[in-house]
């Protein structure tokens, strides 16, 4: 039993982090490296390690047939059937074989393949342990120095902060523990090679997730982000709950909270402003602490015009121009500031930007219509109303058979009695304007024709009912049911004439009702 093999790789295990399967396979793979190497003449060779004793057992492969000729890789066919019956011509036989003491080249080719195998798989662990982290805080203890990059410890791995990623003017001590962002991790024939930032806009993202618990709730989130390292910061936060105050929870009771994102990041100085959906409002806020007069777009340019006082020019755009790049890369505009005097005397200038964008606006506009307009439209009609009123269906097919065959007839016509549903339909409809305007001059004259005949008509009707009246009051007198239903329409002055030609008239100006139309549609059957 081989003690001390189990105790090792139970040892590096603990300390590598490596799994005891893979040290195993690694062994097993070097030690058939070192036979190989041994026995020249064997090919094919296994080695078996137990986990447990720490033994191992070596098997070959040979090949079965009629005469063997060569006894490092063959095996006669009386010799197989020994080992098994069932072994036939052109078969292997896996056979154990029980080498002596490897020499000097063949243990060290053995340590070597060891190593190496524990190297390779050292590095896939650290390259999965950190290619899962990137974008994350990485806290580290800085080692050493080379030129102008930091090489920092991680525990288990070195990683380096190259110089463009470094925060200007800031002082590195060796030993010192320090909060990087994880930005690469690449592959190379070294292993893997870990790249840190201090520079990057999710280094401060991440400190405010650490030190704000509301951000880690999702209660407060995160909208923009824009840097100038060592600097000035802005950070737009925002919340979705009325009660919350994004800006006081990020700064925390007096500050403290940012404070502390301050004191990491070295006195790099954090604006942390409210987001706004509408973009002159975020504008506004972007060039706080500045007073903002007005602000104008040019969503064509993506451009924002600003208006400030003269006294807050040099404020809103600060110190070399440093709040209003900032202001610029927070709200994603270009941000051009003017004072109030400066654009009074650019008035003209403004004015003609402006001229143009609302042109450009409308282009665009009526673009947009003349494509919806390309695009047919379906729509669901619902007749279930006009259903339950009698003769609907037939009034659509009178309707759309004289449309169709341009025929004019000089009788009563259901179509000027058409539901209002049925109306406002057919007008919706897509149709050429000259079209749709001869359709409607030749119904409006088919209307006037109409309400001169049945003018007309109902004065030849009541012509008939006077002269009716004179041979009745020399006749017998009528029933009682008649004399009722004529004397109340002649004490009233009405006649059914009379009324159906104004229900008539107030059904063509767009005032009658169905219920109008199926009056004169019954008086006309009458």
């Amino acid at each position: 039993m081989n003690r001390d093999l189990v105790e090792a790789l139970a040892v590096v295990e603990k300390e590598k982090g490596i799994s005891k399967e893979i040290l195993i396979e690694a062994i097993e793979s070097a030690l058939t490296s070192a036979y190989k190497k041994d026995q020249k003449g064997a090919q094919r060779v296994r080695v078996q390690l137990d986990p447990e004793t720490g033994d191992f057992r070596v098997f070959t492969y040979k090949t079965v047939v009629e005469e063997k000729k060569d006894d490092a890789a063959e095996i006669s066919l009386a010799e197989a059937k020994a080992i098994d019956p069932q072994y036939q011509l052109g078969d292997e036989v896996e056979i154990e074989i029980f080498p002596q003491e490897f020499g000097r080249i063949a243990a060290q080719t053995a340590k070597q393949v060891v190593v190496q195998r524990i190297r390779e798989a050292e590095r896939a662990l650290i390259y999965e342990e950190y290619s899962s982290r990137v974008g994350d805080i990485i806290t580290g203890v800085i080692r050493r120095f080379e030129q102008k990059t930091v090489f920092i410890d991680l525990g288990r791995a070195e990683a380096i902060l190259p110089a463009g990623e470094q925060i200007p003017g800031e002082r590195y001590e060796q030993g010192a523990r320090l909060k990087t962002y994880l930005v690469e991790v690449k592959k190379t024939t070294k292993g893997p090679q870990i790249i840190l930032s201090r520079t990057r806009n999710g280094l401060l993202t991440r400190l405010l997730e650490l030190e704000v618990p509301e951000i880690q709730e999702g209660i407060v989130e995160i909208k923009a982000v824009a840097r100038e390292p060592g600097v000035r910061s802005k950070v737009a936060v925002y919340s979705k709950y009325e009660n919350v105050d994004p800006v006081g929870a990020c700064v925390g009771t007096r500050g403290s909270r940012i404070q502390m994102i301050v004191r990491e990041l070295r006195g790099e100085k954090i604006d942390v402003i409210p987001w706004q959906p509408e973009p002159e409002l975020f504008i506004i806020r972007a060039l706080s602490p500045a007073r903002v007069y007005d602000v104008k777009l040019l969503p064509s340019k993506k451009t924002a015009l600003v208006i400030v006082p003269d006294n807050q020019l040099s404020l809103a755009i600060g110190k070399e121009g440093q709040n209003a790049r900032l202001a610029a890369r927070l709200t994603g505009w270009k941000v051009d500031i003017k004072s109030e005097t400066q654009a009074e005397e650019a008035r003209e200038e403004i004015e003609a930007l402006l001229e143009e964008e609302r042109e450009l606006q409308a282009q665009a506009e009526a673009e947009l219509e003349l494509e919806e307009a390309a695009i047919p439209e379906v729509e669901e009609v619902d007749l279930a109303e006009g259903e339950e009123e009698p003769g609907v269906d037939q009034a659509e097919e009178e309707i759309f058979d004289e449309e169709e065959a341009g025929e004019e007839e000089e009788e009563f016509v259901a179509e000027d009695f058409i539901p209002e549903e049925i109306e406002e339909i057919e007008e919706e409809e897509e149709r050429p304007a000259k079209k749709k305007t001869k359709k409607r001059a030749r119904r409006r004259e088919r209307a006037r024709d109409l309400m001169d005949e049945m003018e007309e008509g109902m004065d030849l009707f009541e012509d008939i009912l006077k002269e009716e009246e004179e041979l009745e009051t020399v006749a017998q007198p009528p029933q009682e049911e008649t004399e009722v239903v004529f004397s109340e329409e002649s004490s009233s002055g009405f006649t059914i004439g009379q009324l159906l030609a104004d229900q008539l008239k107030a059904k063509l100006s767009g005032e009658g009702e169905k219920e109008s139309g199926q009056k004169k549609k019954g008086s006309k059957s009458k």
